[in-house]
């Protein structure tokens, strides 16, 4: 039969061998974290994805483009009314 002290040394052992997996739980979830998250950098790399300022900056652009275009609609569209009034005859503008 085991003594009280037998015992205390069971229970220290077992309290050691208990700690020692915790730590290397621990120590391996770390590890796990570390190597998802380098996945995850790869895989956006990958799919070469851009990050969300660049995003933003690409759209500012594409909005100033449109802005610009619709105003060159524009003007193209009055250009091309006084080409057709001026070929028919009919100079609306005052005489200069």
């Amino acid at each position: 039969m085991v003594g009280n002290g037998g015992r205390a040394k069971f229970m220290d052992d077992l309290a050691g061998v208990a700690g020692g997996a915790f730590s290397v739980l621990a120590g391996l979830r770390t590890e796990l974290e570390a190597m998802a998250k380098a996945q995850a950098e790869a895989i956006v790399r990958r799919l070469d994805l851009v990050k969300r300022e660049e995003l933003d900056a690409a759209m500012e652009v594409a909005r100033r483009a449109r802005e610009q275009a619709e105003a060159l609609e524009s003007r193209l569209a009055a250009l091309e009314h006084r080409v057709s009034e001026l070929e028919a005859g009919t100079d609306s503008s005052p005489e200069t």
